[in-house]
């Protein structure tokens, strides 16, 4: 069973000629003098040499997540019950030996990592005596695991969708950085309508998925399930490998050696998306991010030394090229001015996305509140409360996932608007916009409080009567009286009863009343609560993309100015060389200039395609 050995093979391969091609432009880059470019070039490399491929494992309450990661490892390093095992986030990466840490949040400064012995790895919670009552962010094992050896990580996340939907947004920070998701599902029933909304959030976040239809071993009619889901995924629009799978005998299979029972249980097919769908798209991921920043680099050095070199060869069109270029600076000097329109660009952007996101977020939560008061308008929210609360915590607990998507896309938007800014300067890379990275951020809320149900006990209930028939007994008995009858008789007990029946009615809908009351309170306050928080959230991840965004065009700005003024500076000096020179300076120019040309055409190559020239790009730089 060596299946898991060829899943992320494939990804070493692209390492040495990436390596090479991006230490060769590094080379050329360095003899020019463009340490700016070597600096972009090295982050390129620390890319290229982090093998690390992401895979979450998402999904709702008892499906069987940690008991998959453990069958595909064939480890045990996840917990696994009936009830929710997995409180925090685990992250599983390749160790020689086995390690696991804890990782806690600090307030105000970074987050602090603790030792775990391996022994108390299965019971770990939140409330866990090692935090010190600080929060746990996440576990992190190490395991010698040949599946992870080329660099593979699984993260085993929370449950969503159970009571109070707590790990939603947290789930979904994950799912931006990951380079692929998997969904599990297990085959006892059909896709849900919360599974399929939390399934729509997620494809939206990341265009690797799968859905696994689990514990295929215990329910025959899983093939029905297969089917309907499908239907499901079809009737969305939505496109993506169902892979039923069965844990249990893929653990069977590891114990026994038997490969038809591997097969069987669903595995095979598992390895085959993770190796062609997912190793192969962040081999081409990288694949052209790699040659994208050789070529860029090589229309900086090709205007460098083009400039200077056609300065040499025809000094009559000098001046000619030095006017071009002193315009060429003026422009490029514009877009490095805080005042730039980019920056004022970026700035609004960030302005108007942090406003939109705040009011799409109350517009939700507003939304919600009012169906949840409808709904306690309509009858007694003391006996329905344990549902009602699971209702409200599941549905913003949605919303909440659907304005992080939302947001998300905005800020994919924003980079590509600023990105028009520098049009002329040819295709201009988008930066990853990682927010993925919530230490500290996601702060708990409190859950929900609890209600009276309002249900009484017989003797309260006849207390409540002979409080109200006092009134009765005595009122009709004195007028009774005047008749000759007794204070007690057949007329003032009737009107007793009557009077009690009517007020022990009316004390119950004065309480029902103030349950409501108290229950709309408890849902406005609940509601607040959760939109101060991912309001917070919001902000803080917002920042994060201005930031992003801000460095990254900010860096391109730098380059191009550069550029332009290394060429202006080359074409005057080139004006001053003495004539004895020119030949060998020329020669030197040119083996550059074929270096550099050397490299596009192996920077083009390595992704496959006739992309434009360096020459022709470095003329818009």
């Amino acid at each position: 069973m060596n299946s898991a050995n060829r899943v992320s093979s494939r990804k070493a391969h692209l390492a040495p000629s990436a390596a090479a091609l991006l230490g060769q432009a590094s080379s050329v880059a360095q003899r020019s003098g463009r340490s700016d470019l070597v600096r972009r070039l090295a982050n390129a490399q620390a890319r290229v040499d982090d093998p690390r491929i992401r895979i979450v494992v998402v999904g709702p309450l008892k499906q069987g997540k940690s008991q998959f990661v453990n069958s595909l490892l064939g480890l045990d390093v996840c917990s696994v019950g009936d009830d929710e095992t997995t409180a925090v986030a685990t992250v599983v990466q390749y160790s020689e030996t086995a390690v696991a840490e804890l990782v806690l949040a600090e307030p105000g400064a970074a987050p602090v990592r603790v030792p775990l012995p391996l022994e108390e790895l299965m019971g770990i919670t939140p409330a866990t005596p090692r935090a010190e009552g600080r929060e746990v962010l996440r576990v992190e094992v190490g395991v010698p695991s040949p599946l992870l050896a080329d660099g593979l990580v699984l993260i085993d996340t929370p449950g969503v969708g159970g009571h109070g939907n707590p790990h939603a947004a947290g789930t979904l920070g994950l799912v931006t950085a990951a380079d692929a998701v998997l969904v599990l599902s297990d085959s006892s029933q059909e896709f849900t309508e919360p599974e399929l909304g939390f399934i729509r959030q997620i494809v939206s976040l990341c265009p690797a998925v799968a859905a696994l239809i689990s514990k295929i071993d215990l329910y025959p009619h899983w093939r029905q399930i297969l089917e309907a889901d499908r239907a499901h995924l079809l009737r969305d629009g939505l496109d993506f490998p169902l892979i039923p799978i069965s844990s249990v005998l893929r653990s069977h299979a590891l114990r026994l050696e038997d490969k038809e029972l591997d097969a069987e249980s669903g595995f095979s097919d598992l390895y085959r998306f993770l190796r062609d769908d997912v190793v192969a798209r962040v081999e081409s991921n990288t694949r052209r991010a790699v040659a994208m920043d050789v070529r860029s680099t090589a229309a900086h050095l090709t205007l460098e030394l083009g400039s200077e070199l056609a300065a040499l060869r025809d000094p009559a069109t000098a001046q000619a090229a030095v006017a071009g270029l002193q315009r060429a600076r003026a422009a490029a000097e514009d877009l490095h001015k805080k005042t730039s329109l980019w920056q004022q660009s970026l700035g609004d952007g960030i302005a108007d996305l942090a406003a939109d996101i705040d009011h799409d977020l109350r517009d939700r939560l507003r939304r919600i509140t009012r169906q949840a008061e409808a709904t306690i308008d309509g009858g007694d929210p003391g006996k329905e409360w344990d549902v009602l609360g699971e209702w409200l915590e599941r549905e913003i607990g949605t919303a909440i996932g659907d304005n992080f998507v939302w947001a998300h896309d905005r800020g994919q938007w924003l980079a590509e608007v600023v990105a028009q800014h520098f049009s002329e300067s040819g295709h201009v890379a988008l930066p990853h916009i990682d927010v993925a990275d919530t230490d500290g951020v996601l702060e708990p809320v409190g859950a929900l409080s609890d209600l009276e149900s309002g249900r009484i006990g017989i003797t309260q209930k006849v207390l409540v009567g002979m409080r109200g028939s006092y009134g009765g007994v005595l009122m009709f008995g004195l007028i009774t009286t005047m008749m000759g009858m007794a204070l007690v008789n057949p007329i003032s007990i009737g009107a007793g009863v009557l009077l009690g029946t009517k007020a022990y009615r009316e004390d119950k809908q004065a309480q029902i009343r103030a349950r409501r009351a108290e229950a709309k309170m408890l849902v406005r306050r609940f509601a607040d609560d959760v939109g101060f928080q991912v309001g917070k959230e919001s902000k803080d991840r917002l920042r994060t993309v201005q930031r992003v965004l801000r460095d990254h065009f900010t860096d391109i700005a730098e380059q191009a100015l550069r550029s332009i003024n290394e060429s202006l500076r080359a074409t005057q000096d080139a004006a001053q060389l003495e004539s004895s020179e020119h030949a060998a300076r020329i020669s030197r120019l040119e083996a550059d200039m074929r270096a550099v040309a050397e490299l596009d055409e192996l920077a083009a190559t390595l992704i496959g395609e006739d992309l434009a020239p360096a020459e022709a790009k470095a003329n818009t730089v």
